[in-house]
């Protein structure tokens, strides 16, 4: 018994230690090294891979059971799980997030999403309805660049996916134990709960992860801290013997074999940091696979590009079809979110999504607060409204050009400090029945693909808008939030007055003129970067996700959906990483898989 106790005291003497180690370690760099060597010695840059001259002289040296395209939210938890088994390279375009503290703050929030360079862990784009948009280009995914709400989806979403409930209940769990938190509620948080409640949206549920009507108080990725958590971190629960992850890997292709009856992943082909070319190949073995996780952008794209697609399009970009699928990049959704600014005369603390309104006419109300002003921060900030990361929603979508973005931020720097005091009620459609597609453009994949989301062209969905904003600003002129931000109606007018030429929109002077509330819903649209679709189950992937009509290719992200899971759908696509992975061990190992 002595002996254990003392194994223990040295144990954690020496992650002490190795906490103390890093945190004397003062570049970014340093950290980051120190860093990956304890928690993630598989981590390594592309250019560490052979390239394709030695790979090919030495006969395919570097073969895997499971190649995952895109170390994202889903990906990185799919990695951790087929490690346990089988050898598993991940190939992520993007770099680490450890030692980035534009991402690993909950401060900094929007500076992730307002760099715009080659390297950022975030990708902007422009879908054709002329909303700006972002997808994640980093190790962890989106979990990475989001606004760090974590809550399940519901059991009618998983039923009708075709899900086993019981992996999908043991699946869940294993993400929240390793990253999620249960936020410490800041006041404006607390007025928004009450606030909710008095507007009818009941009852209160208190703190869960689970779906469930009413409001509640949800799971965080952000610790006490305000450190960010991503999926990134789940690669620690991984078997480093057999797995490896290769950043700013940017896969170009899949390769396959055409020879046989149908066509067959052998392997990828990929350029690392300095625009060398290499490939990895797969164990010749029936059950290996090329696992796309690349998102909702980047999954059809990458389908696209090789070869698997509309035979019309693909040929017109001189691309070689391996198999004609028109539903490739079809279907594809975003959530519409509006927002109205709640002035306060209170410093508040930046909070972004803690508390969530769930209504029963498929309308979601949540809220953000404050801003953060550290020192790389941008001058001044609306958080998860910020003008900077395209959250410009004075303008109609199409007007909102980089020269008009660049025009308000100007304009911000002279505006009173009060005007960035406060937060936003956000209203988010369930699941949009307005659908758009995704094609190619070019062969670039660097390039982002044209996406169209086509938001609130079904009349349903404009509806369900004019019913949210109305309740939103219930919300908004409850006594509760009045009581606690000492803002009273004269000067909510004057407030809104003087914001609305920053990246703030006035509350509709009427909210019974439905037809004033479906212009606002049109020209204030914007996104919570929940978008889906581009493959889904039926027409491009089977039930199990393997892609229709080729071998050994499989896709596990949120392109497969049709519907967004839960109010916020990180959880699930984390989830779905790990019960993925999970059933991929069962019905290939049996009880031997041992998990």
């Amino acid at each position: 018994m002595a002996l254990v106790k003392g194994a223990l005291v040295l144990k954690k003497l020496i992650f002490f230690l190795a906490l103390c180690l890093i945190s004397l370690l003062s570049s970014s760099q340093g950290k980051a090294a120190v860093y990956n060597e304890f928690r993630y010695p598989f981590i390594k840059k592309a250019s560490s891979f052979p390239s394709v001259s030695s790979s090919s002289s030495s006969g395919h040296s570097n073969d895997y059971d499971y190649i995952i395209v895109g170390g994202g939210t889903a990906g990185c938890p799919l990695a951790a799980t087929l490690s346990q088994n089988f050898s598993v390279l991940v190939l992520e375009r993007g770099g680490v997030p450890f030692a980035n503290s534009n991402v690993s703050f909950l401060q900094n929030f929007h500076i992730g999403l307002a760099d715009t360079s080659p390297k950022s862990p975030s990708q902007p784009f422009v879908s054709t309805d002329g909303v700006i948009n972002s997808r994640a280009r980093v190790l962890g995914g989106g979990s990475v660049i989001n606004a760090g709400f974590y809550t399940r989806a519901s059991p009618r979403f998983i039923k009708r996916v075709g899900w086993d409930a019981k992996l999908v209940n043991e699946s869940y769990p294993w993400i929240e134990k390793q990253i999620v938190h249960e936020p410490l509620l800041e006041p404006f948080q607390m007025a928004f709960r009450d606030s909710l409640l008095a507007a009818g949206v009941s009852p209160f549920n208190g703190f869960t992860y689970d779906h469930l009507y009413g409001t509640k108080v949800g799971g965080t990725i952000f610790d006490r801290f305000g450190r960010r958590h991503s999926s990134a971190e789940l690669l620690s629960s991984g078997n480093p013997q057999k797995l490896t992850v290769l950043i700013y890997a940017t896969v170009q292709k899949i390769l396959f074999d055409t020879s046989g009856k149908k066509p067959k992943a052998v392997g990828v082909t990929f350029k690392d940091e300095n625009g060398n070319q290499h490939q990895a190949f797969l164990v010749d073995k029936p059950q290996s696979e090329v696992l796309l996780s690349s998102g909702a952008i980047g999954s059809p794209q990458m389908l696209l590009l090789s070869g698997i697609g509309p035979k019309a399009d693909l040929e017109k970009l001189n691309i070689p079809v391996v198999l004609n699928n028109e539903f490739v990049g079809k279907g594809m959704a975003d959530n519409p979110m509006n927002a109205i600014f709640v002035p306060s005369r209170r410093a508040e603390k930046q909070t972004l999504i803690e508390t969530v309104g769930i209504t029963k006419m498929g309308v979601y109300i949540e809220a953000s607060s404050g801003f953060g002003q550290s020192k790389n921060s941008i001058e001044c900030n609306h958080g998860i409204l910020s003008a900077e990361i395209g959250q410009l929603s004075t303008i109609p979508p199409k007007q909102r050009t980089p020269e008009v973005i660049q025009a308000f931020i100007k304009h911000k720097r002279n505006l009173p400090h009060e005007a960035f005091k406060g937060g936003f009620i956000l209203e988010k459609i369930a699941s949009p029945i307005s659908k758009g597609d995704l094609s190619l453009i070019n062969t670039n994949v660097d390039d982002n693909p044209s996406v169209s989301f086509n938001y609130f062209s079904h009349p349903y969905d404009l509806k369900r808008c004019v019913d949210g904003i109305r309740i939103a600003t219930k919300v908004v002129q409850s006594e509760h939030f009045t009581n606690y931000t000492r803002v009273d109606k004269q000067t909510v007018e004057k407030i809104l007055n003087m914001s609305v030429k920053a990246n703030v929109n006035l509350i509709p002077k009427n909210i019974n003129d439905t037809k004033s509330l479906e212009q606002f819903c049109k020209d204030t649209v914007i996104t919570i970067w929940h978008y889906h679709g581009g493959c889904h189950v039926g027409t491009v992937v089977s039930p199990d996700n393997k892609v229709l009509g080729v071998n050994r290719v499989r896709v596990v992200d949120g392109s497969t959906f049709s519907q967004s899971p839960g109010t916020n759908p990180q959880a699930t696509v984390m989830m779905m990483g790990r019960y993925m992975g999970l059933k991929i061990l069962r019905d290939r190992l049996g009880r031997a898989a041992g998990i």
